[in-house]
């Protein structure tokens, strides 16, 4: 099966081949009086995803075992793990309370003109139908079909009577079936990994839809805050979650306004927050360490623990590094606390708040450094 690229940092453009009809499970009945969805102890505001598209991946993965009896392990984390990527969970798009999406979230023109690397044409093969164009296909609906695997494999998932790419439920079904394949594991993070690559054959998009999974995973209650100065450490780090994330903002004191510009154009100076070695300069002050400011100055204080000794080296307290090189500190970009059970407490990025994310969110990792 033919797969092409995407615009901009999605990688490839899968063509994605799936098939499935079952009971849905509706909005209504996904929903419990505490906030969380049946069948999560994880609510939509705590994941970061509008409620109807975490709706949408509950029901997809509630749905697949009744068309792929073999399959273990298919969780809302992994659905939403791809549309994160491949759509922002619809980000910029109303999604009705029947699932339907507007306006429809459509791909470029595959005309082979290399946008987005795709140099093949795909001629039309829905008669615009679904994309909007009658002469090229575009990828369409939150997890980016082509018209004509979803026209053969798409199945009804909200049970309203139309089949569709641009219907959450619909999309997140066939998106499951698919990933399933003949009954995977997805327990087993290579069967997992190895599922994503078919969806996508490209090991950089495999990775990327991974740390998002890995994100979901991890969230919910943190690890049990130690005693002492590593406890003060934690807990300090704690307490910040939900700060916004400013370039160059916080310090010893705590959060503050930033500078501009981040590599991404955040004007830090326009948002109090923390960068992360900023959170780590608060954190670490409220046990009496003062640390430098930057994530690879950070690396030379305390004992430092190298990548080559894995994850499983470090204890909570830790600084945990991240680079384009592991054993170079001078390319060191972020850090974290480690809090154990393979989690940190982080301020991951732009736009995005002080949070617990896995240790494996990022795909470099440098090791560590014990300052307690």
């Amino acid at each position: 099966m033919k797969r092409w690229q995407k615009l901009g940092c999605l990688g490839v453009l899968l063509m994605v081949a799936a098939c499935c009809t079952a009971p849905v499970l509706l909005v209504a009945a996904a929903r419990t009086h505490g906030g969380a969805p049946a069948g999560s102890s994880v609510s939509a505001a705590a994941a970061g995803i509008p409620e109807r598209m975490f709706a949408a991946y509950l029901t997809g993965a509630a749905q697949v075992t009744a068309y792929v009896p073999g399959c273990r392990g298919m969780r809302w984390q992994v659905l939403a793990g791809v549309a994160r990527v491949e759509s922002d969970h619809a980000a910029g798009h109303l999604v009705g309370a029947g699932g339907d999406i507007d306006p429809i979230i459509t791909g470029p023109r595959l005309d082979g003109s290399g946008a987005g690397g795709n140099t093949t044409a795909i001629r039309d093969t829905d008669g615009g139908r679904w994309d909007n164009d009658s002469e090229f296909d575009r990828a369409v609906g939150p997890f980016q079909f082509l018209p004509e695997t979803f026209r053969a494999y798409g199945k009804d998932g909200n049970k309203d009577g139309q089949i569709s790419p641009h219907n959450a439920d619909d999309a997140a079904v066939a998106a499951a079936v698919y990933l399933c394949g003949g009954g995977r594991s997805l327990t087993d993070r290579e069967q997992l990994r190895a599922a994503i690559h078919t969806y996508n054959l490209s090991w950089a998009y495999v990775d990327d839809v991974m740390s998002g999974i890995d994100r979901y995973d991890a969230l919910g209650t943190a690890p049990a805050v130690p005693s002492g100065n590593i406890g003060a450490v934690i807990q300090a780090a704690l307490t910040q979650q939900g700060i916004p994330y400013s370039w160059g903002g916080g310090g010893p004191e705590g959060p503050s306004t930033g500078i501009c510009c981040s590599p991404g154009g955040q004007d830090g100076g326009a948002v109090v927050g923390f960068d992360c070695s900023g959170l780590t300069q608060y954190a670490f002050a409220r046990a009496g360490i003062m640390l430098p400011r930057t994530a690879a100055a950070q690396a030379s204080a305390g004992r430092r623990i190298p990548a080559s000794a894995g994850y499983g080296a470090l204890r909570p307290g830790d600084l945990v590094f991240y680079g384009y090189s592991p054993t170079e500190d001078s390319t060191i970009h972020h850090v974290g606390i480690y809090l154990g059970d393979g989690k940190m407490i982080n301020a991951p990025r732009p736009g995005k708040q002080v949070r617990i994310d896995p240790v494996t969110a990022m795909p470099d990792y440098a090791g560590g450094a014990r300052l307690l």
